[in-house]
């Protein structure tokens, strides 16, 4: 069975709770990943869900973070002046369309919180108190984002189908495979208590109760 299905047939799909003034974390949506330079990926279903998240949240009025990833790295398809640096069309399509407040944060590093203009100041100033976390890449800029933001007090959601990664090869030649990968994000992040890791469906029926949490 595969990521997306366990996901939608799992404990994790009934409504959460989602504040009416929750943030959509929506992160590294960028041309550069559909490059064949990372190697196969997981969650086909996944931009469709990264839509329907954030169409909701526009039409919500809730806020919205769109994070670009501005890769130092030479080789990397993401880096400032290369095609891939853009955001993909799911992304490019939506920014500004919201009813809400939106911001664009540049990074360079795997956290959203560690970028400019400063989301931590940003999110606090608004009085926001939970966020959603979305994008590329699942166990990477994602988990890492989550993990913060779980350090810095926010409640974070984390659905594990808008968003995919990457199988990778680490120390002493293990490989483990993109959906592998993002079990043992999903795993790490709510034994860890950094988040609440959901599906989509789960948060668009919390969506429909405005403001439930908040």
């Amino acid at each position: 069975m595969e990521l997306n299905e366990q996901v939608m047939s799992g404990p994790g799909t009934g409504p959460v709770e989602v504040a009416a003034d929750a943030a959509l974390i929506v992160v590294d949506v960028q041309r550069g990943f559909a490059e064949p330079y990372w190697g196969p990926r997981n969650n086909p279903g996944a931009e469709g869900n990264m839509a329907a998240l954030i169409d909701a949240w526009q039409a919500s009025g809730r806020p919205v973070v769109f994070v670009r990833h501005d890769s130092s790295s030479p080789r990397s398809p993401l880096r400032p002046g290369q095609p891939g640096n853009a955001f993909q069309d799911v992304v490019g399509e939506r920014l500004g369309r919201g009813a809400g407040p939106e911001l664009l944060v540049a990074k360079s590093v795997n956290s959203a919180f560690y970028g400019e203009p400063d989301l931590d100041a940003w999110l606090r100033g608004a009085g926001v108190r939970q966020i959603v976390v979305i994008g590329i890449q699942t166990n990477m800029c994602n988990e890492t984002t989550a993990r913060m933001g779980g350090n810095l007090g926010y409640d974070v959601l984390f659905p594990l189908d808008a968003m995919h990664t990457f199988d990778a090869t680490g120390p002493f030649g293990w490989t483990l495979t993109a959906d592998e990968l993002s079990r043992t994000t999903a795993v790490s992040l709510q034994a860890g208590g950094f988040a609440r890791v959901v599906s989509t469906a789960a948060v668009l029926r919390g969506l429909g109760g405005e403001g439930a949490g908040g």
